[in-house]
């Protein structure tokens, strides 16, 4: 008896803190509802009325970089549609096939009570982080329950869907063509202004530009680095020394001297930073500081450790190898 008291009250404080974390979190707090309000290309916005106005939807990926509403997308569908939705991130839960074959079959395999919607809806979030095995078993999901329920998969790498899956979804490509770039920009600094005003933060547009610019079409990151900034209840331009561009020159320094010990500590020291923007820094440096016939083997490395970054369980040590390989591999001015 004393142990089912504990568990009760152990779900509900996990349960509070959740509501808490979504109310704290900007990111959260102001995630949007409908179709409408999400920040999206015509175009694509359009697929999504379309599934609206149809009723109902069909079984999607929705693919794309990090922060540019996949999930929020998702769960807008399901709002909408007023459908009963599950949630199950597969760089969390989503790795491990009994959890899943639990979870998913379970409430898959249940009619709904209290929604009128024809279909349940599963949204496998971060799905390219799952397993080829989990792959499967979601797979043999969707044909077994495809009369009570859809699926829904986010990913930031559609080769890492196996195919007998991607087959069978609709896919939703959420990369951004040159000329909807400013459109979308300029409507979610619109969208960040009405958040700082409801925050009652102060604030200068040319900061706020900046830093919109600087991680766009990372909607997600934008908004949390936007939430650091302000608290101290104001984003003015003192921030833009925590906010500037990576600085390059030391590291770059560092490897052609192959300063090993140096190197770790400027990794270690600018880990506020996303590993891929470091090597992206990194890559729009590479004609000031390698002799020309090495630059093609550190585009290689780059990628490679761009991929794995998606991947590893430890960026800091995943960027110091990269790091390390553009030491040893490259010829330097």
């Amino acid at each position: 008896m004393v142990c089912h008291q504990v568990t009760i009250r152990i779900e509900l404080l996990l349960t509070l803190t959740t509501m808490s974390d979504k109310l704290f979190l900007w990111v959260e707090k102001y995630r949007p509802k409908k179709i409408d309000e999400c920040i999206l290309p015509d175009a694509t916005r359009r697929i999504f009325q379309g599934f609206l106005e149809q009723g109902e939807i069909p079984n999607l990926l929705l693919a794309g970089t990090a922060g540019v509403g996949k999930t929020t997308v998702a769960k807008a569908l399901c709002e909408e549609l007023g459908t009963d939705c599950l949630v199950i991130n597969g760089s969390d839960e989503g790795r491990f096939l009994d959890t899943v074959r639990n979870q998913a079959k379970v409430y898959a395999s249940t009619v709904s009570l209290t929604s009128t919607a024809p279909h349940k809806v599963i949204i496998i979030d971060e799905a390219d982080n799952t397993t080829p095995d989990v792959q499967l078993l979601l797979r043999a999901c969707m044909e077994e329950f495809q009369k009570n329920c859809r699926f829904i998969f986010t990913c930031n790498y559609k080769n890492k869907i196996i195919s007998p899956l991607h087959s069978r979804c609709s896919v939703v490509d959420f990369s951004t063509a040159s000329q909807d770039k400013p459109a979308l920009a300029a409507g979610f600094f619109g969208r960040v202004k009405e958040i700082l005003e409801e925050e009652n933060v102060d604030y200068e547009p040319k900061v706020v530009a900046e830093v919109v610019q600087k991680y766009f079409p990372d909607f997600r990151r934008t908004l949390n680095e936007l939430q650091r900034y302000s608290s101290t209840g104001k984003i003015d331009v003192g921030i833009l020394g925590a906010s500037n561009d990576i600085q390059i020159s030391n590291l770059m320094q560092y490897l052609k001297n192959k300063e090993f010990t140096a190197m770790k500590k400027w990794v270690n020291q600018n880990m506020d930073n996303e590993p891929i923007d470091i090597m992206r820094k990194v890559y729009d440096n590479l004609y000031n500081h390698l002799k020309g016939n090495t630059i093609p083997e550190a585009v290689l490395v780059i990628a490679e450790y761009q991929y794995k970054s998606a991947f590893v369980v430890d960026q800091e040590i995943n960027l110091v190898a990269f790091m390390t390989e553009i030491m040893m591999r490259c010829e330097f001015k």
